[in-house]
């Protein structure tokens, strides 16, 4: 008898990577996953690679409607949820200073906006004691300047040259 033995679990981001690794080892432990992707296909491929105890439901985090069809499916089929890994984020990089609107609310639609309304709209079918797991990157915290081009200290550097002609 696994952990999680019984408990149904949502991913986000269930798809591909930490989240497709992380629906495995809770089915590995017992649970039933319910986990989400925007692309239909790596959705159907995750689900096949999991092979039992796992519903996929494709879908956009950041799009209410979608959030409200996925939670009504989890109460539809089972009633309730022990378990949410709000795992889905996305990083966009531009340099400073030229970063669009478009690319700020798709980061924020999705990082943000999306996280909080997952975990608003599980509230309703959470059982007494189920766990919430936010997960994040590093990312936010290490800069990576390989992941993006020119770095912050770059972008000064070149606004500071620029307003000293």
């Amino acid at each position: 008898m696994g952990k999680l033995e019984g408990k149904i679990a949502l991913i986000t981001g269930g798809n591909g990577g930490i989240g497709l690794a992380t629906a495995k080892q809770f089915v590995n432990e017992g649970a039933y996953v319910f986990i989400t992707g925007r692309r239909e296909p790596e959705l159907a491929r995750a689900v096949k690679e999991i092979g039992k105890n796992v519903t996929g439901v494709q879908g956009d985090v950041s799009n209410l409607g979608d959030l409200d069809r996925l939670f009504a499916q989890i109460k539809r089929e089972k009633g309730k949820l022990d378990v949410v890994f709000a795992n889905v984020g996305v990083a966009k990089y531009a340099p400073f200073g030229k970063i669009t609107e478009e690319h700020y609310d798709s980061l924020f639609n999705i990082n943000v906006k999306g996280l909080l309304f997952t975990v608003q709209k599980a509230l309703p079918l959470l059982s007494d004691g189920a766990s919430v797991i936010l997960n994040a990157s590093i990312v936010a915290s290490k800069g990576f300047s390989s992941n993006r081009p020119g770095t912050l200290e770059d972008d000064f550097q070149q606004c500071s040259a620029r307003q000293a002609r």
